[in-house]
């Protein structure tokens, strides 16, 4: 599904209205109407419930006259406060507000500052309150009346249902403009915006519904853009296919450069999720001294040892050599998870992905030693999974600029590198050389855990041995890695979740995805 901002939701509205000959006063109508449907398949019938519905000026409000219209067909007491005077209302919103008028409705403007206390106080015993003052388009802080009623509402204990967007969010960056409205319910129409995806906004939003409008398709091929939210059937088809005759050498191998010491968890988690992705071998080149501690603590695993620094138990610069050539026997290489930042496994790091020509996925300190980003060492197709420190250190910008704008720079630094940026964070973004920009919507804060990133690195490395795309790979992976992160949230809550009940819940994931793929394309397993 497109992820859009609001300039292209309104160039989508625009054309469908041009072009395609659809009334704005029917889409207002249609978005009223989606807002009441999503209400009463929650709370059921709305005869006699006091409902307070509060309208901008805009079209926003103009939605919320159409909600109010339709919940007093059905019996609801409605209350309807415009934070404007009757005259400024205009086009679409000003005929939404002559049907509410002719419905018999009324309207208490509300513009005074001075007297919003007293007249929220009054809304403490309603049952649902309808935000419909701001929309989508906000940017600036919130300022004036609506201020005052957004801190009001704040103070209620009073369920809210959003229209579009809580007023006080801004559409294009899930940011809060000052103050915001904390909904029950948001209802928003014919494509999410990114404000529904980041946080805060999305916090704000409690759950989300698009609901479908009528927006032709083709108007929304030609404005959405490349901005897109992975849903289950992405992943599903992204999924690699295993034939029927398949051995361990046709699923591909990969080789993990990992570990030091103190950090063989590090390499462990990130070698085992790479074989539960489905990768046929698993190789683990790792510090020397190191290797009769992994051998214990991975089975399935080939363990390596490799040169190490004396006395330091990191990788040395002299096993650049065994590294390269074991590179040449796998389809992927995963380096970075645990690997230290010594000065001579930085430079081990450097003068191998420089000179790597197969798909790589750079993590952890593998990015520390590519940072700052100044000049392109990379040769081959590769993956980064930076998070928002490791980016900001990559980029060297600060981090609350990579706050303000995480979609436009991990799309910098993909650009920067003609590489597949992995930007780690509540949502993740993909970016690739394609052009297209995927939010992940899978995940959980149980998962900011020591050691959710090597799973997800290993993840990614297993699709890529299978013949997965590494742009593909890298969304893939996500979407897996936040499934069973989720799962994990299901059995255990948030507090207590470590990184290994991610990594033991990812054949659960991959499991539910691939039978949902089966049953979707009526195939069968002989």
């Amino acid at each position: 599904m497109h992820l859009v901002t609001s300039k292209q939701m309104a160039a989508i509205d625009k054309r469908s209205i041009e072009e395609y000959g659809i009334h704005g006063i029917d889409l207002m109508r249609r978005a009223g109407q989606a807002v009441v449907d999503e209400l009463l398949a929650r709370v059921g019938p709305v005869a006699a419930e006091r409902i307070v519905v509060l309208c901008g000026r805009g079209n926003n409000g103009g939605d919320g006259f159409v909600v109010a219209r339709l919940l007093k067909e059905r019996n609801a007491r409605v209350e309807v406060y415009l934070l404007a005077t009757k005259d400024r209302i205009e086009g679409d919103a000003r005929t939404a507000m002559e049907e509410w008028l002719a419905a018999r409705g009324t309207i208490t403007e509300l513009t005074d500052e001075a007297k919003v206390e007293e007249t929220t106080a009054r809304w403490s015993d309603a049952d649902y309150l309808v935000d419909a003052m701001l929309g989508t388009g906000l940017s600036g802080e919130v300022r004036g009346v609506f201020r005052a009623v957004i801190e009001a509402i704040g103070r209620l204990r009073v369920p809210v249902v959003a229209v579009d967007i809580p007023s006080g969010i801004a559409g294009d960056t899930g940011q809060v403009c000052g103050v915001a409205i904390r909904a029950t319910l948001t209802v928003t129409f014919g494509l999410p915006k990114i404000g529904h995806a980041f946080h805060p906004g999305k916090r704000h939003c409690g759950t989300i519904t698009v609901a479908d409008i009528g927006f032709p398709k083709e108007a929304i091929e030609r404005e959405a853009g490349r901005t897109f939210m992975a849903g289950p059937e992405d992943a599903r088809g992204w999924l690699p296919r295993r034939a029927p005759d398949a051995h361990k050498g046709s699923l591909g191998r990969v080789l993990v450069v990992a570990g030091s010491v103190g950090m063989t968890g590090a390499a462990a988690m990130a070698s085992e999720a790479a074989l539960r992705a489905g990768s046929g071998l698993v190789y683990l080149a790792c510090p020397a001294s190191l290797n009769d501690i992994l051998e214990v603590k991975v089975t399935e695993v080939i363990t390596i040892p490799v040169p190490e620094v004396r006395k330091k138990r990191c990788l040395a610069l002299r096993a650049h050599g065994e590294i390269r050539r074991l590179a040449e026997d796998v389809q992927v290489i995963a380096i970075g998870p645990g690997i230290g930042r010594h000065r001579e496994t930085v430079e081990l790091v450097r003068r191998f992905v420089s000179e790597c020509e197969k798909p790589l996925v750079i993590d952890a300190d593998g990015l520390f030693a590519l940072s700052p980003a100044r000049e392109k060492v990379l040769t081959s197709n590769a993956v980064l999974t930076p998070h928002y420190g490791e980016l900001s250190r990559l980029m060297e910008i600060p981090i609350p600029d990579i706050q303000a704008d995480p979609i436009g720079s991990c799309q910098r630094m993909a650009d920067h590198w003609g590489a597949t940026l992995l930007l780690k964070g509540a949502p993740t973004v993909v970016c690739g050389p394609s052009g297209e920009t995927w939010v992940n919507p899978t995940g959980n804060a149980g998962m900011a855990t020591a050691g959710s990133g090597d799973v997800l690195t290993g993840l990614i490395a297993g699709f890529i041995a299978q013949g997965v795309e590494s742009e593909i790979a890298a969304r893939l992976g996500a979407y897996l890695h936040g499934l069973a992160g989720d799962l994990a949230h299901d059995e255990l809550g948030e507090h207590a979740m470590i990184a290994g009940d991610i990594l033991r819940h990812v054949p659960q994931a991959l499991k539910g995805l691939a039978e949902r793929y089966e049953e979707a394309s009526g195939t069968t397993r002989a």
